[in-house]
């Protein structure tokens, strides 16, 4: 799905009948999208909900003065968060962190968080339809304030920013606890890639070649349900994300 407003989406989803733990959008911004926080698993099926959100952000590329919006520049108790996104000024407690291309940041559910404008990004999540707004610049879209506030973690992010030098392959999500790994791939012409166990999706960044005898180029995204042998020829960047259960 691709939409022309302020945001601008492209989904990747497989068929119906393959099971799919988790979604990969490339987001296009030319405004500042929603403060928003998901809830973790617990939180999430203690609702009633399949499961919570936690996701990812990759930089592909930034215009002017990009930012990420992602956990608080200090911490507040709940009713401050709550009069902060009635009154707007939740804007100004929100770490903006100026970014550019291969920045790389993981959001875990419950991070309050948002995406600024000129930002192009590979997102991996969840796929779960799980989200709280609270605070939408004025939009007229419904606010989850009492859902939100049960969730957030109203605090600084604590997590060290990540660049990925696209130069050497690495991992970039594998901590216990998280939903999902990923790794960045960068490989030689001439390598093979191979994945002895799926599922995985396999998000080419740059170069092309060959899955199994079928094409794949920069920009698409593969699910991959058993194993597979990636053929490298043109030299690859590729994001690689496995559900951890």
């Amino acid at each position: 799905m691709v939409t022309d407003r302020r945001i601008g989406e492209i989904w990747f989803t497989a068929e119906a009948r393959v099971a799919q733990s988790l979604l990969v959008k490339y987001l296009f911004t030319s405004e500042k999208l929603s403060v928003q926080v998901h809830p973790d698993d617990a939180q999430a099926q203690a609702m009633g909900l399949a499961g919570g959100k936690s996701e990812c952000w990759y930089v592909l590329a930034t215009e002017g003065d990009a930012r990420l919006g992602i956990g608080l520049t200090r911490k507040v108790d709940a009713d401050a968060l709550r009069a902060a996104a009635l009154d707007g000024s939740i804007e100004a407690l929100i770490d903006w962190k100026p970014v550019k291309p291969g920045d790389f940041y993981y959001i875990p559910a419950g991070t309050i968080h948002a995406i600024g404008g000129g930002i192009t990004l590979v997102e991996v999540q969840q796929n779960n339809d799980v989200t709280y707004r609270l605070f939408d610049y004025g939009r007229p879209r419904e606010l989850h304030l009492d859902a939100g506030m049960a969730v957030s973690a109203p605090e600084p992010y604590g997590r060290l920013p990540q660049h990925v030098a696209g130069d050497n392959s690495v991992m970039l999500v594998e901590e216990a606890g998280a939903p999902f790994t990923l790794e960045s791939l960068v490989h030689d012409t001439g390598e093979i890639v191979r994945r002895d166990q799926g599922p995985f999706w396999f998000m080419p960044l740059q170069g092309s070649g060959l899955i199994d005898g079928q094409p794949w180029v920069a920009g698409e995204c593969w699910l991959i349900e058993d194993r597979a042998d990636i053929a490298v020829e043109q030299p690859l960047h590729a994001l690689l994300a496995r559900p951890s259960v």
